[in-house]
């Protein structure tokens, strides 16, 4: 493992190259699973990255997959064990069954992104939530879902948000806002002022850029979307993360990664530019909590 691999990185470059040694072989999941005598869901759970696999199953696994260079063998026995070196908040089981899968693994990569792309089409993204602004969302879920994966769900919000804040080497991070966001007031517009007047205090620490994708640009007719990158900005160190109100998943294929990433380009350039986006925070501020 290179010095520079992180433990998410480290975690991905064993599941990927897992899969590819499997594809390369033409096996299935299922195969591997019945060759190695372990359940579906493992290596199911392997490859998707929402486990780790151990040293002690990583050797028989290469060997049964037809990986035999020592130093390949090496390299990766090496990043599981990083992989595994530091166990975060997100592992705890506090969050094991509140949390998605894809949403860990999100978490996971945040803590280690160096650039952050964001388009969000409803609501501010997670991690810039404020807990009043998050709990007016999850009240839309009160049928749905049980009190305590709410509040599990707030939580992970604002550490997902502090976590970030107190990193010594923040990412960057660019949010595309549909102009929309700036009028959902979820029933309470002072939630909404205090969300809005948060999000300046960030803009002003100079590590989130925010544009507006004003009413009269064409909107893609797409959900929230993320792409992070854990290195420089190009497809392989990137991923992608999607979701709606029902569903989210982490995409990882590059013709999707690129697609996203030209979608993004396109609609941050058609954006209303950073400063006047920030006045119309501003502005908007002022409606809301009689500021002016």
């Amino acid at each position: 493992m290179s010095s520079g691999d992180t433990p998410a990185v480290a975690r991905r470059k064993v599941r990927l190259a897992i899969k590819d040694a499997r594809n390369a072989k033409g096996d299935t999941q299922t195969q591997v699973a019945e060759a190695m005598e372990w359940s579906l869901s493992k290596v199911m759970r392997i490859e998707s990255g929402e486990v780790t696999i151990s040293q002690n199953d990583l050797r028989p696994l290469l060997a049964h997959l037809g990986v035999k260079d020592r130093r390949a063998v090496d390299d990766l026995v090496q990043a599981a064990k990083a992989s595994k070196q530091r166990r975060q908040w997100w592992d705890d089981k506090r969050y094991h069954g509140m949390l998605t899968p894809a949403l860990r693994q999100l978490i996971s990569f945040e803590a280690e992104a160096t650039v952050m792309r964001h388009f969000c089409s409803a609501v501010f993204p997670g991690f810039l939530q404020t807990r009043e602004y998050a709990r007016g969302i999850m009240k839309f879920y009160e049928l749905e879902m049980a009190e305590e994966e709410i509040e599990a769900r707030i939580e992970s919000r604002i550490r997902r948000q502090d976590m970030l804040r107190q990193r010594a080497n923040r990412p960057q991070v660019y949010a595309l806002l549909d102009q929309s966001i700036l009028m959902r007031t979820l029933g309470d517009p002072p939630i909404l002022g205090k969300q809005l007047a948060d999000v300046l205090e960030v803009i002003q620490d100079d590590w989130v850029t925010v544009r507006i994708a004003p009413f009269d640009s064409p909107h893609p007719g797409i959900g929230t979307f993320e792409i992070l990158y854990l290195g420089t900005e190009d497809a392989g160190h990137a991923i992608l993360y999607r979701e709606n109100s029902t569903a989210d998943e982490i995409v990882e294929d590059p013709m999707k990664l690129k697609q996203h990433r030209s979608l993004w380009d396109r609609m941050w350039d058609a954006a209303v530019h950073e400063e006047q986006s920030v006045a119309m925070i501003r502005k908007r501020v002022d409606e809301l909590l009689g500021t002016a």
